[in-house]
């Protein structure tokens, strides 16, 4: 500890700290313009002198350290003085037209300067030169006004340190510096990601959304972002009932930082094409009707389909929707319906997790916390573009590559997060079951398993073992497609650090052997020791927003909430108690298997709460003809979509933002809701709609009137949630299962003491080719996947009119040289086809993919990659092969 005084107040604090965190940790607050927490200081924008006793010159609070006896005085004569001078100077270059600011309101320059008039700085430096620089308005997103600028390069700093994307310099010198992108790029030609994190920072209106109403709100509202699985908080701005502006904070799960989707994607909410009312079909048109009106419609056909038994009704829950509305649906299905034919979009993306890591832990989740990246020696990303799937995990381990974090990316494309790796393996697509071998076989080569953790905590590897004798890296990596010595070196370097994580996603689950690949994983953790210790474990990162909440409240057709199987005798006299009602105890149909049985017209009874399975599953051409075939379809959603093409019955539902709840983010963390705005005409919330078919259908038990009691419900059944509560989580507990007690914050990591199983279990895994091949007739691979800008089958992205100018449009990657044997340019119309269907988008160029490979994302609905898509299932998980798709391709004429 450091002994030091300042303004006559003596204090002691940790070495290392700087005067100026020293100050404020007794409440003396010194200005600064540049200083911010997450950035080296470096005096930057002088605001923040002090005196130092004995010191030749006033010193930079933000980058002096403290020393032992050091006296400070932050508010003498000569400290204003040059503060007074150091704010005239940028006075006198800066644009106050204060009133259309952005920053209005909250601008820091403008609350440390005081009364901008007085100074008269302009006059007092002698110069009649008006500053009016260009303003950059080529990003989509947000303007950049030089003429506001301070020069405090706090938006360089978020830039280099946070996104970890280095795209901004000062350029220029003097009077005509300003901060561009680097060679003085416009914005929107750039590699800029519009995360929109600069606008966070800047503590000018230098940086400022577009179509921006500055200060015009009447309160701001916390809550989650509604897209990926990372769970960011967001703040709303709302004014008249519309979100105005979005912005992050401190704290929480991803500090400050935001991606394009969270800060800028929110137009939807307000949209006007919103659903305001149900929706009856008449005579092949969809009119409007009561909610009385729908619901007895409801009603009858739900009994009409259950008097052909329980196979007759199916539901499909929804990961955008709270755990309050995924366990009141799964319940309804099961209480109301009669049947276990529930599932939803995990069955897309992430059955085969839940599936493989139980088998080998237990448990079937992320085993830590984003946080613990912050300490992960070595960091093995695979199967995921984790920049732009999962974008502020991928800063995160950006981050912690710059700050001495390893990293090893296994990719059929060279991901961005190729470029920070120190071993890049771009595999071919399929193999993660080899990669995963070779490692673990030249890991043994070496003799780097961690034997006493294997022998303490682990069951089934001398069979393991033997299984391993059979292969070598040699062979395994001809298999991938790679080098065997870049195997064996990402292998060692895993395998001889101390911490480490495993990252994936649905590269690894998106196979016919998906749960293979998952229980490689496993196995290779198991193998180094590198699980159920912090900074160590695999960590498969959900794709959207409430995946591991609509899993964890038991919308799949054989858990009940919290993992809890239907074939258990137990389990099931137990949820009978406490829902006073008989429940079914058979294995239910999967998502696809709910498809076919609409087509075979068993099921007579679809109920879909807000997906949109027409883009989303696999085999488009299948999905759509069997849907054209369904006795009854109810789809419940926010926009009209694919889907309710085929609906009977379209029901208005509510929004993230027009709901309180909670959704169970990719870390296993339990966050809050709150609602923001009304919702528009007269839609519901989705569980109440739900009770309100229970309750014409004379059903008890869904007579809720708030999420507070749906929760305590879920709490009172499922034993990881035992101790949650909404009372809890608006008191600021933090709170990630399994939470047992009232008391308790639950895990931060998994496995600490013993595997949720006991032994963790090796489980062999020998590699089954997918069933596309190429062949002469479809000599090309084609992937499938998401990019940044947009999420799911785009209903809330295609909204925003800058994704929708950056990504409006279809598109094929393709290597150039393929393209040239093929007679592609970059932007020609190509006609992709597979065994399955054909579609038509725009070629576009990209040198990180191998030449007999193509990529395409699925968002595009009537042009989406899923027309392509389909195949044999993981016999285990029931997921479909997504990322190998043999297909042609030709040149539109």
């Amino acid at each position: 500890m450091i002994n030091l005084t300042i303004d006559g107040q003596k204090i002691s604090v940790e070495s290392e700290t700087t005067v100026l965190q020293a100050a404020r940790s007794i409440g003396i607050d010194i200005p600064t313009l540049c200083n911010f927490k997450d950035f080296t200081p470096d005096g930057n924008c002088r605001m923040c002198l002090v005196e130092v006793v004995g010191a030749r010159r006033l010193e930079t609070s933000c980058s002096t350290p403290v020393a032992e006896g050091m006296v400070v005085n932050t508010n003498t004569t000569e400290v204003r003085k040059a503060r007074r001078f150091v704010l005239k100077m940028l006075m006198s270059d800066h644009s106050f037209d204060c009133v259309t600011c952005y920053k209005y309101g909250c601008c820091e320059f403008v609350e440390f300067s005081g009364n901008c008039i007085e100074y008269d700085a302009v006059k007092e430096f002698g110069t009649e030169r008006v500053m009016k620089k260009p303003i950059d308005t080529s990003n989509p997103f947000y303007d950049y006004d030089p003429n506001k600028c301070v020069l405090c390069n706090r938006c360089i700093k978020v830039c280099e340190h946070l996104q970890c994307n280095h795209i901004l310099a000062q350029c220029d010198r003097g009077y005509d510096t300003t901060i561009n992108p680097v060679f003085e790029i416009p914005r929107g030609k750039s590699e800029c990601v519009s995360c929109g994190n600069c606008i966070a920072v800047c503590p000018t209106g230098a940086l400022a959304p577009k179509h921006f109403k500055p200060f015009v709100y009447t309160k701001n509202v916390e809550t989650i972002c509604p897209y990926c699985g990372v769970g960011c908080t967001i703040n709303l701005k709302v004014m008249d009932n519309k979100i105005t502006d979005v912005y992050s904070t401190e704290g929480n799960v991803n500090d400050n930082l935001l991606c394009v989707k969270g800060r800028f994607a929110h137009d939807f909410v307000s949209s006007e094409d919103r659903l305001t009312t149900p929706l009856i079909r008449k005579n092949g048109i969809l009119e409007e009707a009561s909610w009385d009106e729908a619901i007895s419609l409801i009603a009858e056909k739900l009994k009409e389909a259950k008097a052909d038994g329980p196979q007759a009704v199916a539901g499909l829950s929804s990961a955008r929707c709270t755990n309050e509305d995924n366990y009141v649906f799964q319940k309804f299905m099961r209480v109301v319906g009669g049947t276990n034919n529930v599932d939803h979009c995990a069955r897309l993306c992430h059955a085969s997790t839940v599936a493989g890591l139980a088998q080998s832990f237990g448990s079937g989740a992320m085993t830590n916390s984003i946080e613990e990246i912050d300490i992960m020696d070595v960091m093995f990303v695979t199967g995921t573009n984790t920049t732009e799937t999962h974008p502020v995990i991928g800063a995160k381990i950006k981050q912690r590559q710059q700050n001495g974090g390893a990293l090893i990316v296994a990719e059929p494309r060279r991901i961005e997060l190729a470029k920070y790796a120190d071993v890049y393996l771009q595999i071919k697509p399929g193999t993660n079951v080899p990669l995963f071998n070779g490692m673990m076989r030249a890991i043994l080569d070496a003799g780097l398993e961690d034997k006493a953790f294997i022998d303490k905590r682990t069951e089934g590897y001398e069979a393991f073992k033997e299984f391993m004798d059979t292969l070598t890296v040699e062979g395994c990596a001809e298999i991938c497609g790679v080098d065997s010595e870049d195997i064996r070196k990402a292998a060692i370097l895993f395998a001889t650090k101390e911490t480490g994580g495993i990252f994936y996603s649905m590269g690894v689950t998106q196979h016919k052997t998906g749960t293979d690949g998952v229980m490689s994983t496993a196995n290779l953790a198991m193998l180094t020791g590198k699980i159920g210790r912090e900074g160590c474990g695999v960590n498969p990162l959900r794709g959207q927003n409430n995946v591991q909440g609509a899993c964890d409240m038991g919308a799949l057709p054989g858990d009940l909430p919290g993992y809890q199987k239907t074939a258990n005798p137990e389990v099931v006299e137990k949820f009978e108690k406490a829902w006073n009602a008989k429940i079914p105890d058979n294995l239910g149909k999967t998502v696809t298997e709910i498809i076919d049985g609409v087509g075979e017209e068993i099921i007579k009874f679809l109920y879909i709460m807000g997906e949109n399975p027409v883009v989303s599953d696999p085999n488009t051409n299948h999905v759509r003809a069997a849907l054209e075939k369904s006795n009854f379809l109810v789809v419940q959603d926010i926009f009209l979509t694919e889907t309710t093409e085929f609906a009977d019955v379209v029901l208005p539902a509510f929004v993230y933002a027009e709901k309180d709840g909670t959704f169970t983010n990719t870390e296993r963390r339990i966050q809050l809701l709150r609602k923001a705005v009304e919702a528009p005409g007269i839609s519901k919330n989705d569980w109440e709609i739900i009770g309100l078919i229970a309750k014409k259908m004379g059903v008890e038990g869904f007579d809720f009137t708030s999420d507070d009691e749906i929760m305590d419900e879920i709490a009172s059944v499922t034993p990881s949630y035992a101790g949650v509560s909404l009372e809890r989580l608006r008191n600021g507990d933090r709170i990630q299962w399994p939470c047992l007690s009232k008391d308790s914050e639950g895990a931060r990591f998994l496995h600490a003491e013993k595997f949720t199983r006991g032994l963790g279990a090796f489980k062999i895994a020998d590699y089954i080719p997918p069933e596309d091949q190429a062949d002469e007739e479809y000599p090309l691979i084609l992937m499938t996947g998401r990019i940044l800008q947009h999420y799911h089958s785009r209903t809330m992205t295609m909204r925003t009119p800058g994704i929708q100018e950056i990504a409006g449009d279809a598109f094929v990657e393709i290597n150039p040289m393929t393209a040239k044997a093929y007679g592609i340019e970059q932007g020609d119309f190509i006609k992709v086809t597979s065994p399955r269907g054909v579609v038509s988008a725009k070629a576009r160029f990209n040198e990180g993919i191998m030449e007999t490979n193509l990529f395409m994302p699925f968002h595009y609905g009537e042009t989406g990659a899923n027309y392509l898509t389909g195949g044999q299932l993981d016999p285990v998980a029931k997921i479909p092969p997504f990322k190998v798709v043999k297909a042609k391709i030709c040149k539109e004429l």
